[in-house]
């Protein structure tokens, strides 16, 4: 499995959610977003992950996946024992 630079965006995206509550979500703005990420946030969308192409919240799907992406940066950074 190859971390590619899509996949990565969409990690990135991902761990740029707070998980300590449900009612706090992302925009990502058109006008000034890096397109990478405008990219990150249509595909989390067609992948039922976030529930607008432009950010939103996550779904139940989404919220598992980022807890996840979230755990294994803190793991890889050495900040979980």
């Amino acid at each position: 499995m190859t971390l590619t630079p899509a996949l990565l965006e969409e990690l990135e995206l991902l761990n740029m959610f707070n998980l300590n509550t449900t009612q706090q979500g992302i925009k990502i703005h058109h006008h000034d977003a890096d397109p990478a990420k405008i990219a990150a946030g249509v595909r989390l969308h067609a992948k039922g992950m976030i529930t607008q192409a432009d950010g939103g919240y996550l779904t139940p799907l989404g919220q598992q996946t980022a807890e996840h992406a979230q755990t294994l940066v803190l793991l890889l950074e050495g900040k979980v024992k």
